[in-house]
C-alpha cells in the first residue's frame, strides 16, 4: 500500500544556486548531494524543510525551468514567514492575503524562476498574529 509522497522535482538551471537559496533562504535541511553519472554532470540534490517526510529534488533541467512549481509549502504564520523569506533574500510575488476561496495564500519567486506558492493552515486563524 502507497504510504507517502517520497519527494517531487522542481527544475533548475543551476543546481548550486538552487541549493543555496533552499538551505539558506528558505531554511530545508541538505538530505542527498550527489553525483548522477559524470563528477561534473548534474547532481541528485535533496532538500526539505526541518521534520518533513516528503523531499524536493533539485532537478537539473534548464528548459523547464520557471513558471509554477509542482508543490506548495504550508505555513502556521503567512505573513512572518513572508516578511522572514523577504529579509533573507526571497522575492515575495504575491503578498500574504485572503483569497476568495476562504484560504490565506502568498507566492515567492525561487532562484531558478519557479513561483512557490506558501499556505496557511485554518481558513479562521487570524494570520500575522506572531
Amino acid at each position: 500500500m502507497i504510504t507517502a509522497v517520497a519527494f517531487t522535482t522542481v527544475s533548475c538551471g543551476d543546481q548550486e544556486r538552487a541549493k543555496r537559496f533552499y538551505t539558506e533562504v528558505l531554511g530545508f535541511e541538505l538530505h542527498r548531494d550527489e553525483p548522477m553519472g559524470a563528477p561534473d554532470g548534474p547532481r541528485w540534490i535533496e532538500v526539505a524543510p526541518p521534520g518533513a517526510a516528503t523531499r524536493l529534488v533539485l532537478f537539473h533541467a534548464p528548459d523547464q525551468a520557471g513558471g509554477f512549481a509542482p508543490y506548495v509549502l504550508d505555513s502556521d504564520d503567512l505573513v512572518a514567514t513572508c516578511a522572514e523569506l523577504e529579509a533573507r533574500g526571497a522575492q515575495v510575488t504575491t503578498p500574504p492575503r485572503l483569497e476568495e476561496w476562504g484560504s490565506w495564500w502568498a507566492q515567492i519567486r525561487d532562484s531558478e524562476g519557479n513561483e512557490i506558492g506558501i499556505g496557511q493552515r485554518g481558513r479562521d486563524e487570524v494570520v500575522g498574529s506572531s
